[in-house]
């Protein structure tokens, strides 16, 4: 499940029981592992958050239908929660679930401590289900030294939802705003000037798409492959200088996401972009501003920038006991690969599927009536197709505090942009190593 820092629960799973076909599909004999007259029955423990919790509460009577003498525990906890209880459980060897569900970034944080198994290995061999994923989601979970650790379920493609009643009023066109990033902020003033609509709720939005595009092969965000930091490169002037103008123009509401505000200014027409995952479209229409079904469309990102806003995992720790490990595995291929499974989640609460399978399905031609009647799915499977996945560096949840810091420096007190990432790469260059 995306979730990103901007990223909440969004997400009612729905799912349906294997039948022959898709456990074919999985390599599992229709009839394998019946329970036997008095076999000890077993626990298999699963940790999730919202609502993945309820993806696999779904599938369980299918899994359960196969192995009768297994009981699922599900652990759920809030979505900081959780991955603040697995970083302990990792750390800790204590208890340790034998699956458990992560947002991408943590991933890549938890593959640099052991803490999870390899699923090269027998009997996962996942190596050879690889080109069932779209590239980059796949490639996420691969460390540095080629281990595969986590298998993905769901993507967020990054988009761009705009306002076409607005544009229409300011006289502009989605060429205007896409065509460049430059072209996107000077749309933002003709907006304000003619509509009174703020072009995006935050500044800080842009510089964090500007600061992970454009990467050098091998590049993290913040470090490269040999922990150099990277936060005076062009990438970041230029994602920083960006942010400075839309904050002097007025063009940012200066609100925060998932903030009453932010939601406010969707319902009344005062925010007329956002840029977010594909998934904001369906958060759009149950929630944050239903009342404006039809006025939204989507486009690419300007510039053809192509990055992610998170996704879910399945991970399988080291410290799962090797007896429950083929368990472990079953399931978490009966919440990856299944299509009819993948789809449902999609229709549901528009949770865009890593599995190829399922981007495929012509239901990804349907027209979506909150964008109204847009083909958008065929847009964000072009762009998730494009992605290439970010390596994760041990410190860069601390980068990220770091350069949001000098950020709030620039646009509020006006500090120099050259001094303000000098400042953030001598900050970073006595921390990378530790």
């Amino acid at each position: 499940m995306t979730r990103s820092r901007s990223d909440l629960t969004r997400r009612a799973w729905m799912a349906r029981s294997l039948a022959a076909g898709p456990l074919a599909a999985l390599g599992l004999a229709a009839g394998a592992s019946p329970a036997r007259a008095g076999t000890e029955r077993r626990t298999l423990n699963v940790a999730a958050f919202p609502l993945v919790d309820e993806i696999v509460r779904a599938a369980l009577p299918a899994f359960k239908a196969r192995h009768p003498d297994v009981d699922v525990k599900v652990v759920s906890r809030q979505y900081a929660d959780h991955h603040t209880a697995m970083t302990t459980a990792l750390s800790t060897s204590v208890y340790v679930p034998d699956v458990m569900a992560l947002e991408s970034t943590y991933v890549g944080r938890f593959s640099q401590g052991g803490g999870l198994l390899d699923l090269r290995q027998p009997p996962f061999n996942i190596e050879a289900l690889r080109p069932r994923f779209v590239p980059y989601a796949y490639d996420t979970a691969v460390t540095r030294k080629g281990a595969v650790v986590a298998v993905p379920t769901d993507i967020g493609p990054g988009t761009l939802l705009y306002r076409v009643d607005l544009l229409e009023k300011a006289g502009l066109t989605v060429e205007d705003l896409t065509r460049s990033w430059d072209s996107y902020v000077e749309s933002g003033v003709k907006l304000k000037a003619r509509t009174g609509a703020f072009l995006i709720g935050s500044a800080q939005i842009i510089k964090d798409i500007l600061i992970r595009s454009n990467r050098q092969p091998g590049e993290g965000v913040y470090f490269d492959q040999q922990s150099r930091v990277l936060v005076t490169s062009p990438r970041f002037v230029r994602a920083f200088e960006l942010a400075r103008r839309v904050r002097r123009q007025g063009l940012d509401a200066r609100v925060n996401a998932w903030s009453n505000e932010w939601a406010e200014g969707f319902k009344r027409g005062t925010q007329a972009t956002e840029l977010s995952g594909a998934w904001m479209v369906g958060q759009m229409g149950n929630w944050v501003a239903p009342a404006t079904k039809g006025l939204w469309r989507v486009t690419h990102l300007p510039e053809n920038t192509y990055v992610a806003y998170g996704g879910t995992f399945y991970a399988i720790p080291r410290q799962c006991p090797p007896e429950q490990r083929a368990l472990a595995w079953e399931l978490v291929q009966m919440l990856t690969l299944d299509k009819e499974r993948q789809l449902a989640a999609l229709k549901s609460q528009d949770a865009f599927p890593a599995l190829l399978d399922a981007q495929d399905d012509p239901f990804f031609e349907q027209p979506l009536p909150f964008l109204g009647g847009q083909k958008a799915r065929l847009l964000w499977r072009e762009d998730a197709r494009h992605i290439t996945a970010t390596p994760v560096h041990k410190q860069s949840n601390f980068a990220d505090e770091v350069i949001n810091t000098e950020l709030d420096n620039v646009l509020q007190h006006d500090k120099p942009i050259d001094r303000a990432l000098d400042d953030a790469r001598r900050l970073l260059e006595r921390r990378a190593f530790r």
